[in-house]
């Protein structure tokens, strides 16, 4: 599920879709919203985009495995995929 969140090879984040301003503004683009419920083929963002609910607590459960892999850079190690 958190894959939805990075972007790919083209600095694209699914979670974002079609939204040109969230994909490509740079005062947009790393303001990351986490919606009710995910398209389940595309990876959008549908529904509320608040952080309430079982929303909030899914979001510090990946915030907390995002700190135990990443250095304090913030970088992804070598050996860890980033996809």
């Amino acid at each position: 599920m958190t894959n939805i969140f990075l972007r790919d090879q083209k600095g694209r984040r699914p979670v974002f879709g079609n939204l040109e301003e969230f994909q490509t503004d740079p005062h947009w683009r790393d303001l990351l919203l986490f919606h009710e419920y995910f398209h389940a083929d595309s990876g959008v963002g549908v529904g509320a985009s608040h952080q309430t609910g079982w929303t909030g607590l899914v979001t510090k459960l990946m915030q907390q495995n995002g700190e135990g892999t990443r250095g304090r850079t913030g970088a992804m190690p070598a050996n860890v995929a980033a996809d």
